[in-house]
């Protein structure tokens, strides 16, 4: 009945007078000629690409002055597949051509909502751990962004139809002539591309850089395009791309941040050769490093070193949190925590590359996570690399106990790299057993695992990364029980089910507390909680909780960082003792990177300051937040690396010489941070440094 149907339209469409005057005539007399000549079958697939290069980048709203290299480069990929199409028999053209076509779209449809979704393009090297991943957790988010996204989708697979018509047909010219023509099309195309990258020469992250990085997948997809991020990523896993190491002169970085202490004070550093690591080493990373923490200026001790030695830990990593959710009468515990402790009032948790894995790294490691494949965190399971500066080894060392928990199954390969951190690690499934309907309630974790350590002998340090903040935020299991204490917020209801999952944060905490109390042991244990990222796909939920605009709903929820309020990302960081007798407020600018030395420090732990990224924020040194596309903040102003500008902080004075000198010595210092922790992670540089510790 359908295909009668579908016949009959056909044949209607046709007999109209659209298709039956002189202009359609002439339509298809060029088409026929060119499809006849092979123009068409050498021209369709390097349109195809070039069509989804072109749609991916309006609709994601980026910058179109990078068309002519993505252009050229989508040309080149096309010749290719062409002359496969024309090379292989007849009958066998019209299947494949139309499969592979379709395979493409389907590729670049996947693509863009992945950017949608989880804030990032997929790399050919990341495709076994998404397929490893527990997507579930998304699938909701994941169908409402397919329907929302349908003209996208749409127009992707349009051409899929015209290929079919082009290659169904026979042309009149030899097939080896339109191969080798192609081939030579795609060998100009693709030196054009090449060449062309050359000649955007502005800004520190430009065509030139990227084409030589694996970092900076977002940038990669902008200026070079999605199929030439693939193609790089492809070629990076046989011949990574190398940093260079020689000849970097280190010597003008020591003051830059770090202004000397206003009274004589002990340098939080071990007594490490790192001069003579330096000069032995034969791995020229390993020279590299040495050379640079030798460099580094370091944190000094300061009244607040110590004034937790000896205590519990409980830290959390609390999945999609922002305190703009926190509520003096909904979350009592959490705002009691935020502000009766140490008190951050300028906090940020940017966003970076695979969201929750790296705000683990940036939490646990003290580290910036590399801003592309492969993932940090997970690499250091992978590699099993010394993690000797994280908090879980540091105490270890002191005969704690460490264990970690996660009521979720396992994602980005935790079951390697946080065992390797040094936890015990339990998970939904493997030594966390919770019942099945309440598994994403955070205050169910703590119920089911508080007697595992509240009664240890030993001093304890656990570790908790929550779930109940994941995206999508509606009624479920974990939100509808405050589903009524909330129906009269002028909220809409995604917002509302947001805030719900932050009540739950609060129950969780508050239970824990209570237990604490219960053991006699919450003035002797040190409760830290920080997130992992804001909730990065539904900026409006924060634009609602605020009441402040952070700009173009569309670009927030990419995270299109060169049109973003970074302000976005201000969060709260709690650190918080039962024994802390009034709150110790920090003005300046923090972040993930500076928990793990800031908590060392209070903890009275030995660790070298000018090994971590982050840094003491009850030290003397100047903050700083970076950014994952090389903007930056500190105290001194914000750094904008799109639009090449430095706005100087509230009442900071800086002559333009003056200005121009610290933004360039603060770039040099951001790339060296960024840059670091792949090296420190691959050569297992901790490990080596205690071959020269004294």
């Amino acid at each position: 009945m359908f295909k009668v149907t579908l016949q009959k339209t056909i044949a209607k469409i046709k007999s109209s007078k659209i298709f039956n005057n002189k202009y359609t005539e002439y339509i298809k007399k060029a088409f026929n000629y060119l499809n006849n000549n092979g123009i068409l079958k050498i021209a369709s697939l390097p349109l195809l690409i070039l069509w989804l290069e072109m749609m991916l980048h309006i609709f994601m709203d980026s910058d179109l002055k990078y068309m002519p290299i993505y252009t050229l480069f989508s040309c080149s990929a096309g010749f290719v597949l062409s002359a496969i199409f024309i090379l292989i028999p007849h009958k066998m053209t019209k299947i494949i051509s139309v499969i592979t076509s379709a395979i493409i779209s389907l590729f670049y449809v996947v693509e863009y909502l992945a950017k949608i979704i989880l804030q990032s393009y997929y790399q050919p090297s990341t495709l076994g751990v998404a397929m490893e991943n527990n997507l579930t957790d998304y699938s909701r988010v994941i169908w409402d962004n397919i329907f929302s996204n349908i003209t996208f989708i749409v127009l992707a697979f349009v051409p899929c139809v015209l290929i079919y018509f082009i290659f169904k047909k026979k042309s009149s010219h030899r097939k080896k002539v339109l191969g080798i023509t192609c081939i030579s099309l795609f060998v100009v195309f693709h030196l054009l591309g090449f060449f062309t990258t050359k000649a955007y020469t502005k800004g520190e992250i430009n065509p030139k850089y990227l084409y030589n990085t694996d970092t900076n997948i977002d940038d990669q997809v902008e200026q070079l395009g999605l199929y030439t991020m693939v193609r790089l990523d492809i070629k990076h896993i046989i011949l990574p791309p190398e940093i260079n190491t020689e000849d970097v002169d280190f010597s003008d970085i020591a003051e830059v941040q770090q202004p000397e202490p206003e009274k004589k004070a002990e340098p939080q550093i071990m007594d490490i050769d790192l001069e003579k690591m330096s000069r032995e080493s034969t791995d020229g990373t390993v020279q590299y490093l040495a050379n640079y923490f030798n460099n580094v200026a370091p944190t000094y001790k300061n009244d607040y070193t110590g004034m937790f030695e000896g205590y519990n830990v409980i830290f959390f990593t609390l999945e999609g949190f922002s305190g703009y959710a926190v509520d003096k009468d909904l979350t009592p515990t959490l705002y009691k925590l935020l502000n009766e402790g140490f008190v951050f009032k300028n906090f940020y948790s940017p966003l970076h590359y695979t969201s929750t894995s790296n705000g683990e790294c940036q939490n646990l490691l003290g580290l910036y996570p590399k801003n592309g494949n492969p993932i940090s965190m997970r690499r250091t399971g992978e590699l099993k690399t010394n993690t000797y500066f994280g908090l879980a080894r540091q105490l270890e060392r002191l005969g704690y106990t460490n264990i970690g928990y996660h009521n979720n199954t396992d994602m980005y390969g935790r079951y390697l790299s946080h065992p390797n951190l040094g936890y015990d690690w339990r998970y939904h499934y493997h030594g966390l057993e919770i019942d099945t309907s309440s598994s994403r309630r955070d205050s169910f974790m703590i119920e089911a695992s508080v007697e595992d350590y509240i009664n240890d002998d030993k001093p304890f340090n656990i570790y908790y990364l929550t779930i109940t903040g994941h995206t999508p935020y509606y009624w479920n299991g974990a939100t509808r029980p405050y589903q009524e204490k909330l129906k009269d917020l002028k909220y809409t209801e995604r917002t509302k089910a947001y805030v719900a999952t932050v009540m739950e944060v609060d129950k969780a905490l508050e239970t824990l507390i209570k237990n604490l109390e219960k053991a006699g042991k919450a003035d002797k244990t040190l409760i830290v909680a920080s997130p992992d990222h804001i909730p990065y796909g539904d900026i409006d939920i924060l634009e609602e909780l605020s009441g402040k605009k952070f700009g173009n709903a569309e670009v927030l929820k990419a995270i299109n960082e060169s049109n973003i309020d970074f302000e976005v990302y201000k969060n709260s960081l709690i650190i918080w003792s039962a024994s802390m007798k009034e709150p110790v407020e920090i003005d300046k600018i923090t972040c993930q990177v500076d928990v793990l030395p800031t908590v060392s420090n209070l903890l009275g732990l030995e660790y070298d300051s000018r090994m971590l990224t982050g840094a003491d924020a009850l030290s003397e040194r100047e903050g700083l937040v970076i950014f994952s596309s090389r903007s930056w903040k500190t105290d001194k102003g914000f750094y904008n690396r799109f639009k090449n500008t430095f706005t100087p902080a509230r009442n900071v004075k800086m002559t333009e010489s003056e200005t121009e000198k610290y933004v360039e010595d603060m770039k040099k210092i951001v790339g060296y941070k960024l840059d670091a922790t792949a090296m420190i992670i691959n050569s297992n540089f901790y490990d080596k440094m205690l071959e020269y510790t004294k």
